[in-house]
């Protein structure tokens, strides 16, 4: 017999698997002999109030085994060898996940990454700490697993009416990641885990007959009467097939090549900001409402932050508990940070991004750049942030209330960031509109969470790879870019994706959508 149940308990019991059997089977009022397995489903932590507790869903095998440990029924995968060509650019979230679903339908997809395999492109961003070297085709932002290969692998996602977050989650999941994953509601796979994941995906999309080319960066789109017919790359070879553009939030030379061609375009709202770093005991301590942290069962504690600041979103974004932030700059020149966490989170901080939300209408200045005016209010910024350090990617920070107060800090805390910090006015290194609504914000977020405004806490800039600048416009049906037929706009690059599930999701939904243009032309 199985029995399912919904629980709501202390952590001592819903991590201690001995502890938890013994409830259940008090509960169900039956003799724990009798239970052969408890099956946790779902698990999500209730941190509102100052008992902290834990909610589950189980399964419980009552005199019976359940067939399988798996909560998964795996994906299928068949041979495509010789079939239809489906030209993939970017091996991402998104070009990984579209790949993976052309082959379900019978479709042969050719991945072209400008990037370096995840294993080789784990030396070129030791050496951006190590040495101040940005190979501006193998970084954080280039490469097998995309952006989010080495920035976390956080799979929490609100955008659960787009597609299927379980087929997503499963899939990850038949790779290798945890079943932890398919469990909690706040899924995470760690920057250390995911590059074992995306091989295992690489590897079915060869096995199954599907190419995965590394070092091909894409320079220019083919378009014949109206029709993307193909790529052609920085090695002069062509390839030939519809097109599933999915290249990225940071691949501003594709953007810059769809507007030469004259292939439409438009600017997108971003958002722009810093990575705020505190003690992950003091976060632990404010969200768990103790002074001794987060004890020996509670999980590195996150939170979420937002509020409206003169018409505009000031918000946390990309929170990552025991973690680390990362140079992530694209090319030299740049000064671009981010965030990541191990499978553990297991470091003595926290970060996360705070940023505030700017629209194409905030910058009339940058209205000369027409499409291009986010793109070119980024690189103003990274520039400027860049150039206020001594030339490597040292990073500018200051302390929080010194921030909030408008002081330079007289010194600086450590830090998990590998290149180094120095002080510098970050109040003013940050457009006037985007510093003084941070300022506000965080006044706010000290008064609804009380130690989160605290000098313990530091700012390093700038965090502006929160999204694209730029939309690709598509039909909202078809997905099709909206005058050039064949070209599948996909993911974060295309302005309709954030985040790693979000970004897979589009690429399963342009996957569907060139197997619908095919067999209608």
């Amino acid at each position: 017999m199985i029995q399912e149940l919904q629980l709501r308990v202390i952590p001592e019991i819903a991590y201690e698997e001995l502890r938890l059997l013994g409830y259940v089977s008090t509960q169900l009022h039956i003799d724990a002999n009798s239970i052969t397995k408890v099956q946790i489903v779902k698990r999500s932590i209730d941190a509102r109030q100052r008992n902290v507790m834990i909610n589950l869903s189980v399964k419980v095998y009552i005199n019976e085994r359940p067939e399988t440990d798996s909560l998964i029924t795996p994906v299928k995968y068949q041979n495509v060898a010789g079939k239809k060509h489906v030209i993939v650019v970017g091996a991402g979230p998104a070009g990984l996940f579209a790949a993976l679903r052309l082959i379900e339908l019978g479709l042969c997809p050719i991945i072209l990454e400008r990037g370096k395999d995840v294993d080789s492109r784990r030396r070129d961003m030791a050496r951006i700490a190590r040495e101040n070297i940005v190979d501006p085709d193998s970084n954080y932002c280039f490469g097998e697993g995309g952006a989010g290969a080495y920035s976390d692998g956080k799979l929490y996602t609100r955008s659960k009416k787009r597609g299927s977050v379980e087929k997503i989650l499963t899939v990850f999941h038949q790779h290798g990641a945890s079943q932890d994953i398919l469990i909690d509601a706040h899924p995470h796979i760690g920057t250390d885990k995911l590059p074992t994941v995306i091989k295992a995906m690489r590897n079915t999309i060869i096995e199954c007959g599907g190419e995965v080319h590394f070092s091909t960066r894409v320079t220019e789109l083919l378009i014949a009467n109206g029709e993307s017919i193909g790529v052609k790359c920085a090695n002069n070879e062509i390839y030939h097939g519809p097109v599933i553009l999915a290249t990225g939030h940071s691949a501003r030379d594709i953007y810059y090549m769809l507007e030469d061609k004259k292939v439409k375009i438009e600017p997108k709202g971003i958002a722009i900001g810093v990575r705020l770093e505190h003690p992950q005991h003091l976060i632990d301590c404010i969200q768990y409402h103790s002074k001794n942290g987060r004890g020996k069962y509670l999980p590195a504690a996150e939170y979420s932050m937002l509020t409206r600041v003169d018409g505009r979103a000031v918000y946390s974004f990309c929170m990552c508990p025991g973690g680390f932030i990362i140079p992530a700059a694209s090319a030299p020149g740049q000064m671009v940070v981010n965030g990541m966490s191990p499978s553990n989170r297991g470091t003595k901080w926290a970060n996360s991004g705070m940023v505030v939300e700017v629209l194409p209408e905030d910058l009339p200045k940058y209205e000369k750049y027409g499409n291009l005016k986010m793109l070119k209010f980024q690189e103003d910024i990274e520039l400027k942030f860049y150039e206020s350090g001594d030339g490597t990617q040292n990073a500018p920070a200051q302390r929080m209330i010194d921030f909030v107060e408008g002081y330079e800090s007289k010194d600086l805390p450590s830090t998990s960031y590998a290149p180094g910090i120095h002080c510098a006015r970050i109040d003013i290194l940050l457009p006037k509109h985007i510093s003084t609504r941070l300022q506000k914000g965080f006044k706010e977020f000290g008064r609804k969470s009380k130690g989160f405004l605290t000098n313990e806490a530091i700012l390093i800039g700038d965090e502006t790879r929160t999204s694209a600048p730029i939309r690709i416009p598509r039909d909202k049906y078809a997905l099709m870019h909206i005058e050039i037929r064949g070209l599948f706009p996909c993911g974060e690059g295309a302005g309709y994706a954030g985040g790693i599930v979000s970004a897979a999701i589009d690429g399963e939904r342009c996957a569907d959508a060139v197997f619908n243009y095919l067999i209608t032309t």
